[in-house]
């Protein structure tokens, strides 16, 4: 397996690629995500600090085959950096209303940058180191599994994929993560790859996604998004590679 960790500290414009990714520190709470092989789709992951106790991460999926949406990608991230420490860098922030304002605004910008229609599944948080509390919104990504001392939920679509309407927007919950709660995102390449038997078309399927995480040891992000891409590669073994497949985790550890 190989997974793809990068460091940046920067916030540059936009280039050919998305810039790398340099995961904050976070007080009471580890970060970490892990990518499989080689790009050849359109994950993308991103993380930044936005406030002195608020850091905003997110996973997006966006439609087409990489060599056609490097573009989108970084104009994606760009507004993703800019836009993000704006609207979040206040003390009295509404959380819900920021989120809201950053996914709307993260859609147009897809739009403004595409040459066709790419949607763009996406996962979009801001964790409060303070309060433990989890803001975030799901644009008919895969649902986020969290799991806590009271089992693993579902953290389900809360409106539809970014860049295909101008005026779309997308709920914003705010929920609670207690002490060893651990979130887990995985990208539609990791749910959907089928194994290699040729009388079978099985999927992964969010299914297993969620026993592994029910029953995984939390000794940190990295391992988690390693554990779950190592059971994916059993999985699959031999099988070609038509999609990415990405694991993002924050883990609560105090």
């Amino acid at each position: 397996m190989h997974s793809l960790f990068h460091h940046e500290t920067s916030h540059p414009a936009p280039s050919v690629e998305p810039v790398p990714t340099v995961f904050p520190s976070i007080t009471g709470a580890d970060i970490a995500a892990v990518f499989v092989g080689k790009r050849v789709a359109g994950d993308f992951y991103d993380s930044i600090r936005v406030s002195p106790e608020r850091i905003l991460f997110g996973l997006l999926d966006v439609a087409g085959r990489r060599e056609d949406n490097r573009s989108i990608l970084s104009a994606a991230q760009n507004i993703f950096r800019t836009l993000g420490p704006e609207l979040f860098s206040r003390a009295d922030i509404n959380e819900s209303n920021a989120m809201t304002e950053l996914s709307l605004r993260i859609n147009r910008g897809l739009i403004e940058t595409s040459t066709g229609v790419h949607p763009c599944p996406a996962f979009i948080a801001c964790y409060h180191e303070g309060f433990g509390t989890l803001c975030y919104t799901n644009a008919g990504h895969t649902p986020g599994l969290l799991r806590d001392s009271r089992g693993v939920v579902e953290l389900p679509s809360t409106g539809l994929p970014l860049g295909l309407f101008s005026h779309a927007t997308c709920d914003a919950p705010t929920i609670g993560m207690e002490k060893g709660a651990a979130l887990l995102l995985v990208s539609r390449g990791v749910v959907e790859f089928g194994d290699n038997h040729e009388k079978s078309e099985e999927e992964f399927g969010l299914k297993r996604v969620h026993d592994l995480l029910q029953t995984a040891p939390l000794n940190g992000a990295q391992a988690l998004c390693v554990s779950i891409m190592d059971a994916v590669d059993s999985f699959v073994a031999g099988t070609q590679i038509y999609n990415d497949r990405t694991a993002m985790a924050l883990i609560r550890t105090l």
